[in-house]
């Protein structure tokens, strides 16, 4: 069978880091079932600290206006006061994990960017609803 014949699979988002999973033919007859994307993963699966880090973001971003972005590096330091560089790599991974949840969006240069791609500095902002109220700024005549 040939790529283009292949089926096209759902995508998946790694439970523990959140980066897209990519299909493998040796996951063909488990495909539903798979929820890490390697074996490190596997092994480091979200802890406390993990759950610490996504409700700093949170609420980070909810003490902020709307629009405004945070820097991973505000989680980590709000969570682990005196060691917050070891938890900078965790704090990236819990941002992804808001994005597979749709709670956050991660930015680069103020653009939107693919949490799986991303290199180099990121900043996180929440996603905006429909039913929350936005602010208009008035014009200066």
């Amino acid at each position: 069978m040939t790529r283009s014949a292949t089926r096209a699979h759902e995508p998946r988002w790694c439970d523990s880091c959140g980066r897209a999973i990519e299909w493998r033919a040796k996951w063909a007859r488990d495909w539903d079932a798979v929820r890490y994307c390697s074996d490190r993963c596997r092994r480091e699966r979200p802890g406390t600290t993990d759950r610490a880090l996504e409700a700093a973001i949170v609420e980070l971003l909810a003490t902020r206006s709307t629009g405004a972005t945070i820097c991973p590096s505000e989680a980590a330091r709000q969570v682990g006061t005196d060691d917050w560089r070891a938890l900078m790599e965790s704090a990236r991974r819990a941002a992804r994990r808001l994005v597979v949840a749709g709670r956050v969006e991660i930015t680069q240069g103020g653009v939107v960017v693919d949490p799986s791609t991303a290199r180099g500095p990121i900043r996180i902002r929440a996603v905006h609803t429909v039913d929350e109220p936005t602010r208009q700024r008035r014009r200066r005549r």
